[in-house]
């Protein structure tokens, strides 16, 4: 009996861990990195010492929201390379962190801390291979540089209302068009 009731609290645990990463990515995700305890323990209708028994600062709790959100850019970048459609690895990737940057402005922001750092060269030089073997294979127009798909994606949250639909406007301009097709006809 005492056995079922550990197990019991160590899942009620996990589950409460994994409901606090989730609320706490979205709050981040929202408001910055400077959003306090209370409100996220609020929002997961749990009390702020249950919080604090999971992670015992808010950086502490930012740090786990970043880890994941860092492992899905690596599943994402890596899912893209795997993919031997160029256009499609380039242009799902462009419109899905396209999508980040607007929905996620305050983790965006976060990830650019110095406990990143490394992550994120790791994610740019994904991103470069990503670019570079779109424009080995002629998916780039002729003199679309790496630079300029970065500037396009860094682009889209000044779009504000727009910036959902930016990202089709944007590969349109950098996409060279399929073989046999003419501009008419798209």
């Amino acid at each position: 009996m005492r056995e079922r009731q550990t197990r019991k609290r160590r899942t009620d645990a996990e589950h409460n861990r994994r409901h606090l990463v989730a609320v706490a990515h979205t709050a981040f995700a929202e408001r910055g990195p400077d959003v306090p305890v209370r409100e996220i323990a609020r929002r997961a209708g749990l009390a702020p010492a249950t919080v604090h028994r999971h992670f015992p600062s808010r950086d502490d709790l930012l740090a786990a929201v970043l880890a994941g959100q860092a492992d899905r850019c690596e599943r994402e970048l890596s899912a893209a390379l795997a993919d031997p459609d160029s256009r499609r690895a380039l242009t799902r990737t462009f419109h899905r962190f396209g999508e980040w940057r607007v929905r996620e402005p305050g983790l965006i922001e976060a990830m650019g801390g110095p406990g990143f750092a490394d992550r994120r060269r790791a994610h740019a030089e994904a991103f470069a291979r990503l670019v570079d073997r779109a424009r080995a294979d002629g998916v780039l127009r002729p003199r679309v540089s790496l630079d300029d798909v970065r500037v396009a994606l860094l682009a889209i949250p000044s779009a504000g209302p727009a910036a959902r639909r930016l990202p089709a406007v944007l590969l349109t301009g950098l996409l060279a068009l399929p073989v046999g097709e003419h501009p008419v006809t798209r």
